[in-house]
């Protein structure tokens, strides 16, 4: 198997008003294709951080960052975005659904990016892959928190993502709720052979992963699930 994700030696550092602050320090790992990473540490570890960098959309200040075989440093923001329009599905604890929009319109977004006719065949047949064949036409103010985050799982997914990245998906669901959400995307990353990496405060729900990230004050300690 190839690394889908490589990180060799990363910092971050950001600004604030008191002066650069280190996020991630010195992060060396490497990830397999369709692996499912869980991390895990205290808030403000630098967990959310990682998902960040990985996905392109917050530049490494040093080191080397390699993602579905393509190195990041240094490309441009448009070359970026195609990279993550051709490569990632992010899943947030709080949908960013686009509320204008129909659940069907919202998962065919990402299919238009990509220039696919067929965006809205492929967004209906996303969504009844995770039960919300009847909720085509349903803004997500007219869905419940767990149906709304089946439409951001059914975004992710049905554009063909390589890499999965999870940020507390369950976060704000009820228990029950949200185990059942879990099951779905671990379903749906093993059919799809994807690769996915889980931020989750949930040591249980971690150890559901092939493998454990703890990341405490910007460094990462790699572990057993």
């Amino acid at each position: 198997m190839t690394d889908a994700i490589a990180f060799q030696n990363v910092f971050l550092n950001l600004s604030s008003r008191a002066g650069p602050v280190e996020i991630l320090k010195d992060v060396s790992f490497a990830i397999k294709a369709g692996e499912a990473i869980g991390i895990i540490g205290p808030s403000g570890s630098g967990k959310t951080s990682l998902l960040m960098v990985a996905s392109g959309l917050e530049a490494a200040t040093r080191g080397q960052v390699d993602v579905a075989g393509f190195a990041l440093n240094g490309k441009s923001e448009a070359a970026l975005a195609q990279f993550r329009r051709d490569n990632i599905g992010i899943i947030f604890q709080s949908f960013h659904l686009i509320p204008t929009m129909t659940a069907l319109e919202n998962v065919a977004v990402p299919l238009e990016f990509k220039g696919r006719a067929d965006a809205m065949a492929q967004a209906e047949a996303g969504l009844k892959r995770v039960g919300l064949g009847h909720r085509l036409t349903h803004y997500p103010s007219q869905l419940s928190g767990g149906e709304q985050q089946r439409v951001a799982i059914a975004r992710a997914v049905t554009a063909g993502a390589k890499i999965l990245l999870a940020d507390e998906p369950t976060g704000n669901l009820d228990q029950e709720t949200g185990s059942a959400i879990i099951d779905l995307l671990f379903e749906l990353k093993d059919k799809d052979g994807a690769t996915l990496l889980l931020v989750t405060h949930d040591r249980q729900l971690a150890k559901r992963c092939n493998r454990i990230l703890e990341v405490r004050d910007g460094q990462v300690k790699a572990g057993r699930a």
